[in-house]
């Protein structure tokens, strides 16, 4: 995740001891920590606001993968699977319409909607795999990154 946000390294004014500089700075660092934890918050609200709409429509075997410790270029993974090739682009259509509609979100990128065996759909902080179950069980993404944290996320709760 990046927030655009660089940390000095503080220098030592002139008169003054970082000590006790350090008593009447503000607290930069906890600041960003803080407003940083709030962003990701809210980006794993959307993560499982698009988990139920995916499985408004059915999807199956949805998990959602916290990989914020582990990559650079996105926060959460959402992986689930449709039964055919038809059900995976209805699946992709509805995140698509849902999260324009409701939030004015539009993904970076989408692809493989042509044949939809697998589509991608990167809205940056959360990238979206909808999977038939063919190739779900062939490329095995959860596997591959089995050593990240899940994100709690109960279908039955969302129906």
């Amino acid at each position: 995740m990046s927030w655009g946000c660089t940390l000095a390294e503080p220098t030592e004014p002139q008169g003054r001891t970082l000590e006790a500089n350090a008593a009447t700075a503000p607290a930069e660092p906890v600041a960003v920590a803080l407003a940083a934890a709030a962003e990701l918050a809210v980006i794993q609200g959307y993560a499982r606001r698009i988990a139920e709409v995916a499985s408004d429509k059915l999807a199956e075997d949805i998990v959602i993968l916290d990989m914020t410790g582990v990559s650079s270029f996105t926060d959460f993974f959402i992986i689930c699977s449709g039964r055919n090739s038809r059900q995976t682009k209805g699946i992709y259509e509805e995140i698509y319409h849902r999260l324009k509609q409701e939030s004015r979100l539009i993904p970076r990128a989408i692809a493989g909607e042509r044949e939809s065996e697998w589509i991608v759909i990167d809205y940056v902080d959360i990238v979206v795999h909808i999977f038939t179950p063919e190739l779900r069980s062939f490329y095995r993404l959860e596997d591959l990154w089995g050593d990240v944290p899940r994100v709690a996320f109960d279908a039955t709760d969302a129906a």
